[in-house]
């Protein structure tokens, strides 16, 4: 069995004139990304590895989450492949995932993830909004064999207190 959790990065500024690769999170990013890291750790999910894309805005958001559910910083990877927006990257990378991970986290962007949601997930989704999760599950052994699994659970920032 296999688990993966795809979290979008969370709203990011556009108050400055840099690379879109540098752009930080704004004021409610920071928030949502708090909000989204406490109910998680309220779920304590197994977690065995951690990857991000490694934009300034997704960095963020995964070291946030991360720290609010306990996760060690050794477990965590800031990888440069995820910083995908078409989800071809992302795909890839998970299908090549060491199959001694069984459960593992993705923080990144879309309309990548929204795709990889629809075409992984059970559930029809129109947007994973910023900082939202979607959790699916496969029955497989080998992360190379994951097609369609059973989308487990969805987390969307606005509905959280």
């Amino acid at each position: 069995m296999k688990t993966l959790y795809l979290v979008r990065h969370a709203k990011s500024s556009w108050e400055f004139n840099i690379d879109d690769h540098q752009r930080p999170l704004n004021e409610r990013g920071y928030k949502d990304s708090e909000k989204v890291g406490l109910h998680l750790a309220t779920l304590k999910l197994p977690i065995d590895q951690v990857w991000s894309s490694d934009a300034n805005r997704a960095k963020t958001t995964a070291t946030i989450v991360t720290t609010l559910m306990g996760i060690e910083d050794e477990l965590i990877t800031m990888d440069s492949k995820l910083y995908d927006f078409t989800g071809n990257n992302v795909v890839d990378a998970i299908k090549n995932c060491d199959n001694t991970i069984q459960h593992l986290m993705v923080f990144g962007h879309n309309h990548a993830f929204t795709t990889i949601a629809n075409q992984l997930g059970s559930l029809e989704i129109d947007n994973v909004p910023a900082a939202g999760v979607v959790a699916i599950q496969f029955d497989v052994e080998q992360w190379k064999d994951i097609s369609k699994g059973e989308t487990m659970f969805t987390v969307v920032p606005k509905g959280l207190k």
